[in-house]
């Protein structure tokens, strides 16, 4: 998902963590107080539920807002599971949200309870095993499902379920650990088409102006990313990877513009499965839509904001960003929500990986330049840590969408550039390999992802995955040299509270511009290195080929001989 937008709320409670004025803390603490409690989404994750497939029956029409569904549940219950609880958002005082009629188990009605957005099943005894739970419900989206007009003034219905907000218009588990395949019944006004997870199974004229249209994913996916899109569309069927079906919808308006936008999907698809591995989808379809985001990663069906079509191929970086989701993140999935960074920053360093080899080196260390600075910036202002275990407490103080952060985003990708530095291109790109090919379909932890690369590479990364992805900041460096006797001498300082261990590079350059590599290793508050080098340099500069996340100078200072 691409998407640069942080809460007013956040940062101020964000400043008065650093801040330090009483008032200001004070001020934040009312303010989370007068959030709404369905802010706060964390809850205890029940080992005992499993959910293993959807069934959503959506009824759509012109008439109202309102949709009616017709939910059908497999679950695999343990350990004498008594109740089911399901997220499905109450009815508010605006009237948004569901209201449910009637759930059965196994075909017999049984009792349930609906508050504070959670759906309570009360269950027979002994249901271990496999069961069936069917939900009859319908109501007005308040999120997550988004009913509006498109820029032309076309009536269009889109699912928005980053990060838990499927709950807006679906019965579901909404944590990206309960990963279940889904399938989709949609009947809607036969002016639309739509789209959704996994495979075209069926396109049925109803009579009285309406179709059915159903879909299927048998892969499992999260909610997050399980998602329909109604509209009036423009599909182009322009290629396939392996036998992978590549697609665009867009508006018909569009039509021109959006083929030409899209096409280069056929090649990154074909990238990420020559580097990555096997594509798990039974398509891709790139969608012109709604979205809130800039673009968001639904599995088999990603959504572009509806200005992301120019005709230009402004946003190829975009499109290669939610593509890499279709392997971090969809397919390999973070199990807890303090582990996104396996989702966006991978898909922001692929990104880069992408840019050098499509484009050259220079474009992406720019890139990485960038990210650097911003990373920098962010720092100053929130200091957090990557993995922030702060979101597993109850009430947390934090906002899922506060993922979308530079932390999660380009600090995450940083990371993973210095490890492939770390391990050297051969064993990073075998640790992603064996990484993908582990938790395809399936869900990880960043200690997941540090045994793979632990086991790649025959290294303990215990230092390096706690330092960058545990702890907080960066190294803030500083530092001189001088030249005596055919030697170069060089002093690093860190001048930050928290010392990092790494590797620095130096780049020694003499009078006729030819560079000469040294590393000097970060293991206290100050560091030394030397070099013989003949004659006098010009320059020393810091970390010239771009592989440290690091505060400070370009160059070092000189200080005579």
């Amino acid at each position: 998902m691409s998407d640069s937008r942080y809460s007013l709320w956040w940062k101020l409670c964000l400043d008065s963590a650093i801040g330090a004025k009483f008032k200001r803390a004070l001020a934040c603490a009312i303010l989370i107080l007068l959030l709404p409690f369905s802010s706060f989404a964390q809850y205890p994750i029940n080992k005992n539920v499993d959910v293993q497939h959807y069934f959503f029956s959506i009824e759509l029409t012109d008439s109202s807002n309102e949709i009616k569904g017709d939910a059908e549940i497999s679950v695999l219950l343990k350990n004498g599971v008594k109740e089911l609880i399901l997220d499905l958002k109450n009815i508010t005082k605006e009237g948004k949200g569901m209201k449910v009629e009637r759930i059965t188990h196994e075909d017999l009605n049984v009792e349930f309870s609906h508050k504070n957005d959670r759906l309570q099943i009360d269950l027979p005894a002994a249901v271990d095993g496999k069961n069936k739970i069917r939900i009859k419900y319908s109501g007005i989206p308040g999120e997550g499902f988004i009913i509006s007009k498109n820029k032309y003034g076309d009536r269009t219905f889109f699912g928005d379920n980053y990060p838990d907000r499927a709950r807006n218009w679906l019965p579901c588990v909404d944590h990206p650990s309960d990963k279940a395949s889904v399938s989709w019944s949609v009947s809607a006004p036969d002016h639309y088409l739509v789209v959704g997870s996994g495979k075209l199974k069926e396109e049925t004229n109803l009579g009285n102006e309406m179709k059915l249209t159903r879909w299927e994913m048998s892969t499992p996916i999260s909610t997050k990313v399980m998602v329909i899109g109604v509209a009036r569309f423009a599909v182009d069927y322009f290629g396939e990877a392996s036998s992978t079906p590549i697609q665009t919808w867009v508006y018909p308006q569009n039509r021109r513009e959006g083929f030409y936008d899209f096409a280069p999907a056929l090649d990154v698809v074909n990238w990420f499965r020559e580097n990555v591995g096997p594509y798990a989808y039974d398509k891709l379809a790139n969608v012109q839509s709604k979205t809130t985001y800039g673009g968001m990663e639904n599995a088999s069906n990603i959504f572009y904001t509806e200005n992301a079509v120019t005709g230009k191929r402004e946003g190829e970086g975009l499109i290669v960003h939610e593509i890499a989701h279709q392997w971090f993140g969809n397919s390999a999935t973070e199990a807890d929500w303090p582990h996104a960074w396996l989702s966006e920053g991978f898909a922001t360093y692929f990104t880069h990986l992408y840019n050098e080899s499509t484009y050259g080196r220079d474009i992406m260390v720019a890139g990485l330049k960038e990210d650097r600075k911003a990373v920098i910036d962010y720092w100053k202002r929130t200091p957090l840590p990557v993995v922030n275990t702060s979101l597993l407490s109850f009430p947390t103080i934090m906002s899922l969408r506060e993922l979308l952060s530079t932390n999660t985003y380009e600090k995450g990708g940083w990371i993973l550039h210095m490890l492939r530095k770390k391990l050297g291109d051969k064993i990073f790109w075998s640790a992603i390999k064996a990484y993908y090919a582990k938790y395809m379909n399936g869900i990880a932890t960043t200690n997941d992802f540090k045994a793979i690369a632990e086991q790649e590479s025959g290294l303990d990364l215990t230092q390096f995955f706690k330092q960058w992805l545990y702890e907080g900041g960066q190294p803030e460096l500083t530092g001189s040299w001088h030249y005596q006797k055919g030697e170069v001498q060089v002093q690093l300082a860190q001048v930050q509270d928290q010392l990092f261990i790494a590797d620095v590079e130096i780049g020694i350059v003499d009078e006729h511009g030819a560079m000469t590599l040294m590393v000097v290793t970060l293991d206290g508050r100050s560091s030394a290195g030397k070099l013989k080098f003949q004659a006098k340099p010009v320059r020393v500069i810091i970390d010239p080929s771009t592989w440290l996340l690091y505060d400070g100078p370009g160059e070092l200072t000189f200080e005579g001989e």
